[in-house]
């Protein structure tokens, strides 16, 4: 009788032999998804906002327009994340099912240094060979709080922070315009100016703006769409042409002989010239 055992949690790393041998083979694989994101957080006088850009990208393709970055990790607490994005997903969703646990198990708000510790302690364990980079935020009974944690687990609790590709026109626009007990409008409207600085510099982010406010008492508002930085133009004529608009000097006519093997025999040729064509 077979017994059927449940999978082990966390990653798997069993086909990296075969991925190897493979690419010594020749074999090129597929590219991996990745974020190519800006993302940024910042700490204002009523709790934490925090922003991310929506485009996903698989080398130099875009993958997804609209790609969700901004992840529930509980219901005072939100995550940014730039990197991987099956890497992203699977740290966010692995974390987030924890907390939700010690929720439950102790009855009490989960604090967010609770959520930074489980998550460092975690990547620390893989050496920083999970890509997954976050900006955790979140309000507890002792207030707001915004942690950047890297892939290899080390962590940094800041007032504003910004990761992903177009972290250097972010981070110029959050440390020209943060300041301390900002009010919650002013600073989603600098979140917002530093993630369209990010898309307007950076090949790697792009499309729209999301934005989540995080205030005391569960209180969470997610703006999905927020702001459209890439707006599509409008075509502003019709470009459909009269057929004779462009003069046709020759017409080549060609009789081929389709045979059973690979390829085409030409019979015969003509070449005749065509009369021009009234374009005024």
């Amino acid at each position: 009788m077979e017994v059927l055992k449940a999978p082990k949690p966390g990653f798997n790393f069993e086909n990296c032999k075969r991925n190897a041998f493979l690419a010594s083979e020749g074999f090129k694989p597929p590219k991996t998804t990745k974020t190519g994101t800006t993302i940024c957080a910042a700490i204002f006088k009523e709790g934490v906002v925090m922003a991310a850009d929506t485009r996903s990208t698989g080398g130099d393709m875009v993958a997804d327009k609209n790609c969700e970055k901004l992840h529930k990790m509980a219901p005072n607490m939100f995550c940014a994340g730039a990197g991987t994005a099956a890497d992203c997903d699977k740290t966010t969703k692995t974390i987030a099912s924890q907390l939700e646990l010690h929720r439950l198990n102790t009855g009490r708000q989960v604090p967010v240094a609770a959520c930074s510790r489980l998550i460092k302690q975690m990547l620390f364990r893989y050496q920083g060979y999970i890509g997954t980079y976050l900006l955790v935020g979140g309000v507890d009974r002792t207030g707001p709080h915004l942690y950047e944690i890297a892939a290899h687990g080390s962590t940094s609790k800041l007032p504003f922070a910004c990761m992903g590709s177009g972290t250097l026109p972010a981070m110029s626009v959050l440390e020209m315009g943060w300041k301390p007990e900002m009010e919650e409008e002013d600073a989603k409207q600098l979140v917002r100016h530093a993630i369209r600085a990010g898309i307007f510099n950076d090949m790697g982010s792009g499309s729209n703006v999301d934005v989540v406010v995080i205030k005391a008492n569960d209180n969470v508002q997610l703006f999905r769409g927020f702001d459209e930085a890439n707006v599509k133009g409008e075509r502003k004529q019709k470009y459909k042409y009269a057929k004779g608009t462009t003069e046709v000097l020759t017409e080549s006519v060609r009789k081929i002989n389709l045979a059973d093997r690979i390829g085409y025999t030409i019979t015969s040729e003509e070449v005749r010239s065509v009369e021009k064509m009234e374009t005024s």
